[in-house]
């Protein structure tokens, strides 16, 4: 994919960017390895002082942050301006926090004093993706950089503005020069990166290949890895649910981020008892939903990031409907549309066991299915190979206590569709990933966990 600015709302191509060759990488590794050295030395006050400075300029400048994420990967302004303002949350967070994270912890053992400290390792590679370009990021970029590590970002080759503009946040916010870089490479140059000395450890956010190559490059370097893959979301509502409520919650779940989300819900279970009135105020919500510039701020969905996406997804459509599904809603791109504009979309009557039954649908498409009990709605939640969060409706306390426990997931929420919240850990089982990002958690994913024994 070529390294350029292509408004997915028009297909024009706005801007475009060299990669960076092999001597411009090499430059901004030795960089980033000299300002780790004094990087490590300052202090949590001075690294607070910086990241705050950051969630500053968030805040004053995020009506041009936004429109940046919206020209480039189609997001509607609205969300993009709440993407915004939540980065300078998770600042923030670490800002404020880091320090106690990162305290030694004593043990009482049979020595004079033992305690366990936490360090930071070096040089830490992100490889984000674009549909929450700044989200993404500064969700790896805050805990890294309060831990006294140093970050190197490699963004999705459709969104280099919003990278070159994160880099830019940190060097006005006071991060020493090093501190944080954008790489504009292609993927390809991912596997040399790894096999670099310098690069202790790397984070990535996208699908499952991507992910795959990433851990088999740092598997042969013995390299940690953190990996945050795709999801099929389950959103189950069972009988004794708010159903007003919960269908307006599936409605915004399916449709976050133009349906492009790993935690969108994607599959909707509903108990038989309750099924035809779900789906009948379901299909009144999507059809009532908006589509068209994202830049307006009447408009509920825009289009999907790229061409290939919009092919891709109507491709799975197809074979949902030739497996035995039936398209309630939607179900062919807006061809009157410029752009990459795919309608909201509910399929009906997939067969359960079908292969296209467990696939992610990365797009304004919900799959609906009818169960007579808890028990079945359990079994078909976890009748995928994604494992990342799960949203469950009921008023019942014997079946929450069984959905939080039994569904195979990161995350599940209870009367709540899915969302990342910098207090809590996120991250997925299965093939949906490995390893934790935000909370306590998040920051410790990448530093020496330091045995100390002292008699």
């Amino acid at each position: 994919m070529a390294i350029a600015t292509i408004n997915p709302a028009t297909g024009e191509t706005l801007k475009t960017f060299e990669p960076l060759n092999d001597a411009e990488i090499a430059t901004k590794l030795d960089l980033a390895q000299q300002a780790f050295i004094q990087y490590r030395q300052t202090s949590f006050t001075q690294r607070s002082q910086w990241l705050n400075a950051a969630a500053s300029i968030l805040e004053q400048d995020k009506a041009d942050f936004a429109k940046i994420m919206t020209l480039e990967m189609g997001k509607p302004y609205k969300a993009a301006i709440a993407e915004v303002e939540k980065c300078a949350l998770v600042c923030r967070y670490y800002a404020e926090n880091a320090a106690d994270f990162m305290a030694d912890v004593s043990v009482k053992t049979d020595a004079s004093h033992s305690f366990v400290r936490y360090q930071p390792l070096g040089i830490i590679l992100a490889v984000m993706p674009w549909n929450f370009p700044f989200w993404q990021v500064f969700r790896f970029a805050a805990p890294t950089l309060m831990a006294g590590n140093v970050g190197l970002l490699k963004h999705a080759s459709n969104v280099p503005q919003c990278a070159l503009a994160i880099a830019d946040i940190m060097q006005r916010a006071g991060f020493p020069e090093g501190a944080f870089q954008t790489l504009l490479i292609g993927a390809a140059k991912v596997a040399d990166l790894m096999a670099d000395d310098r690069v202790k450890a790397a984070t990535l956010t996208g699908s499952e290949p991507a992910g795959a190559s990433l851990a088999a490059a740092a598997g042969k370097q013995i390299k940690k890895t953190v990996l945050e893959l795709g999801g099929s979301d389950p959103f189950i509502v069972l009988e004794s649910a708010d159903l007003e409520t919960a269908v307006t919650a599936a409605t915004a779940a399916r449709m976050l981020n133009n349906g492009q989300s790993c935690i969108a819900a994607k599959r909707f279970i509903v108990a038989e008892a309750i099924a035809d009135k779900f789906e009948k105020l379901l299909l009144e919500k999507f059809t009532a939903l908006k589509v068209g510039d994202p830049m307006l701020p009447d408009t509920d969905l825009g289009p999907l990031a790229t061409p290939d996406l919009l092919q891709d997804l109507h491709q799975q459509v197809q074979v949902a409907v030739k497996s035995g599904g039936k398209v309630l809603t939607g179900g062919h791109p807006l061809a009157d549309m410029p752009g990459n504009f795919y309608p909201p979309t509910i399929i009906i009557d997939i067969p359960v066991d079908s292969q296209i039954a467990q696939e992610e649908f990365f797009g304004p498409v919900a799959l609906l299915f009818r169960v007579p009990d808890i028990d079945t709605a359990i079994k078909l939640a976890n009748a995928t190979p994604f494992g990342l969060g799960a949203s469950a409706w009921t008023t019942n306390d014997q079946e929450r206590d069984r959905l939080i426990t039994e569904i195979e997931a990161g995350a599940v929420f209870i009367n709540s569709l899915v969302k990342s919240d910098p207090r809590l850990p996120f991250g997925g089982i299965k093939r949906s990933g490995y390893g934790r990002e935000l909370s306590i958690q998040g920051i410790h994913e990448f530093v020496n966990v330091k045995t100390v024994w002292v008699k």
